[in-house]
């Protein structure tokens, strides 16, 4: 039978939801080993505010999670297209813009935008001096910060942003030890992160196609690696997740020492609702069960309404496992 001695840890997503003393002290009580700082949603300001008071004696505790090689919309309100309606995206300003700003002179006519989770998905038909105008091809929201993945083509991206280096800069500063990089796409990025934070102790988010056809490499040079499946199935197809998630942790068995985790919807019905489902259960027992050494919650504490009773269920079900003897 397969040993279940090694440590199995839970990694917390700070938000409006849980960045507060009652939460953090819970969830360090409760046996939580970081507290993920996503850049993506965190304004560089509030990062060094954060981490000068309210996070200051947790410093240990803290991972910057950095936003990588992602495109993002940046628009002011949210907006409903439907199928086969209109609409500019803009190189710059409050109107539909894209972030990184480099990323507007990389977009061609023909291109396939998915955008967020709501199922958006527009084609640029026309180009201007200071715009592209779509059509949309699937209805769905239009919203600030959400991910973009240009589907017909890969668009290559700086391997972290200048937000990125600034806040790493902060980060430094307050003496910040845990880092993640978001959209490791190759080897050469980890070497790349690994110069940039030498000291650190350093997460590697497999999160693309490209990571994908690359594992065994990208597994081999870094320690720790986090399985995101929200953005791989943007970019592989939601069904083939389950496919993804075993080769990735049957390859690692070969490497005994590396660290993979695991992340995005283990418990998305409690961001509302107090109690999971089966399904979700299932798919967290799942997770133990071929190898992964850690579980992250992102939305159910970042922005949920029962992030407590996520952390209390994880920590049942983990214990479930390691008592469970087939």
């Amino acid at each position: 039978m397969k040993k279940k001695n090694h440590e199995i840890k839970i990694l917390c997503t700070l938000g409006p939801s849980t960045l507060n003393y009652k939460f953090i002290k819970f969830a360090l009580k409760n046996k939580v080993s970081l507290l993920r700082l996503n850049l993506s949603h965190i304004k560089l300001n509030q990062l060094d505010v954060l981490l000068s008071s309210k996070l200051k004696k947790y410093k240990n505790k803290i991972c910057i999670d950095t936003e990588g090689a992602q495109i993002r919309t940046k628009i002011s309100k949210k907006i409903f297209y439907k199928k086969n309606s209109y609409g500019k995206i803009y190189d710059k300003g409050n109107k539909f813009s894209l972030y990184p700003e480099n990323v507007f002179e990389k977009l061609k006519v023909n291109d396939h935008l998915d955008i967020g989770f709501e199922g958006l998905k527009i084609r640029l038909i026309k180009k201007s001096d200071n715009n592209f105008s779509f059509i949309t091809i699937k209805s769905g929201y239009l919203e600030k910060n959400k991910g973009v993945h240009v589907y017909n083509r890969k668009i290559n991206l700086d391997y972290i942003t200048k937000k990125d280096e600034k806040a790493i800069e902060i980060a430094k500063k307050h003496k910040i030890k845990n880092f993640a990089l978001s959209f490791t796409n190759s080897v050469s990025d980890i070497k790349k992160f690994n110069k940039l934070l030498p000291n650190a102790t350093k997460i590697y988010k497999i999160e693309t196609k490209k990571t994908l056809q690359n594992i065994s490499n990208i597994l081999k040079e870094g320690e720790s690696f986090l399985i995101d499946r929200g953005d791989l199935s943007k970019e592989i197809g939601i069904e083939q997740i389950p496919v993804a998630q075993r080769k990735i942790l049957k390859i690692s068995k070969k490497y005994p020492h590396k660290n993979i985790y695991i992340a995005t919807n283990f418990l998305e019905s409690m961001i509302e609702n107090p109690f999971p489902t089966r399904a979700e259960v299932n798919d967290i027992f799942n997770a133990l069960e071929m190898g992964s050494k850690g579980l992250v919650l992102a939305a159910e504490t970042a922005i949920g309404k029962h992030p407590t009773e996520c952390v209390k269920l994880i920590k049942k079900i983990i214990s479930t496992y390691k008592s469970y003897k087939p």
